[in-house]
């Protein structure tokens, strides 16, 4: 994977979707897994392959049994077909819209430097995760620098990339919307997760003990850190080399909810049915307070606009074209 890191870009999309390669202003050419940087404080990104996948969870994908029925909270078996309900029904989906994606989380310094050049409506996050651990302590934990950054709604991630265009002069970057998180989590696979069905706690940052709940099982392996760790912490990237698309934060998407997919069979479409005012928007991939189940690359949530969490940030995308 090559790495770029220039004061400004001028893509050129010069070859066939599959093979396409972009060209800098220096003539430098970038291909697909190539990783660039705009600028010292922007993210790094890295250039995503063109083509389509099969977006949802097939039945059986989750096992997560607590469902709504006939409008009431059930438990039902692993397989109902109310489990993931909202994962399908699955369909392919082709992006026709050149991306690149945020190798990280945005961090907490990377907001900062948001905030300290008179960007981000000058919205200083929190920076502190408390827990209760085994002993029944109340433990207090500082998440900064390189940490992700945390209790920023969908409307403060929507101020951020308009700061990072405006300094950069372009208006290309943006938050994704769910279908090219799943292509981008997914990395040309069709497992639960990228790595296969399975994770480890040294692959993700989840919550070993909710995993333990949830499938009745004892799992000593897994851990509960309970805290978002730096985005550059454990063995965590997939196979595009994205890093912590399953875990540690739950990320903001652009895309709104409904409660089955509509069959959008691309990615410019899936774009187009996002720019609305206001609506629920999805987030994807789970975090440090969830289960392994929740980390799923088809796992869904969903949140008002203007809501902050301590559990929550956000990463971005950038169209190359």
């Amino acid at each position: 994977m090559r790495f770029f890191c220039i004061a400004a870009l001028l893509f050129v999309f010069i070859s066939s979707p599959v093979h396409a390669q972009y060209v800098l202003q220096d003539d430098t050419q970038l291909s697909p897994l190539d990783m660039f940087q705009e600028c010292d404080v922007c993210p790094e990104m890295i250039v995503l392959p063109q083509g389509d996948f099969t977006m949802g969870g097939p039945i059986g994908d989750s096992i997560n049994g607590l469902v709504i029925l006939d409008g009431k909270l059930a438990m039902v078996e692993v397989g109902h077909p109310a489990i993931g309900a909202d994962e399908r029904p699955l369909h392919r989906v082709e992006v026709d819209i050149p991306i690149a994606m945020g190798r990280n989380e945005v961090t907490h310094d990377q907001w900062m430097a948001c905030v300290d050049d008179g960007g981000c409506n000058g919205y200083v996050p929190g920076d502190t995760v408390l827990y209760i651990n085994e002993a029944r302590e109340r433990v207090e934990t500082i998440v900064r620098g390189s940490h992700p950054v945390i209790d920023v709604s969908y409307l403060d991630a929507q101020a951020y990339v308009a700061w990072l265009n405006e300094k950069l002069g372009v208006d290309v970057y943006r938050l994704p919307t769910e279908a090219e998180w799943e292509y981008a989590a997914r990395s040309g696979t069709q497992t639960r997760f990228a790595q296969g069905d399975a994770l480890t706690s040294d692959q993700a940052n989840f919550l070993g003990s909710g995993t333990e709940q949830l499938t009745g099982v004892a799992r000593p392996d897994l851990l509960s850190r309970r805290v978002p760790v730096p985005v550059d912490d454990l063995d965590a990237a997939n196979g595009w080399g994205l890093r912590h698309m399953s875990g540690n934060v739950i990320e903001q998407t652009r895309s709104c909810y409904t409660s089955e997919y509509a069959g959008w069979s691309t990615t410019s479409e899936w774009l187009r049915q996002s720019m609305v005012d206001s609506c629920k928007r999805v987030s994807r991939g789970g975090g440090y307070s969830t289960a392994m189940d929740f980390t799923r690359v088809a796992s869904r949530g969903a949140g008002e606009e203007d809501y902050r969490s301590t559990y929550s940030g956000f990463r971005i995308v950038r169209q190359m074209i």
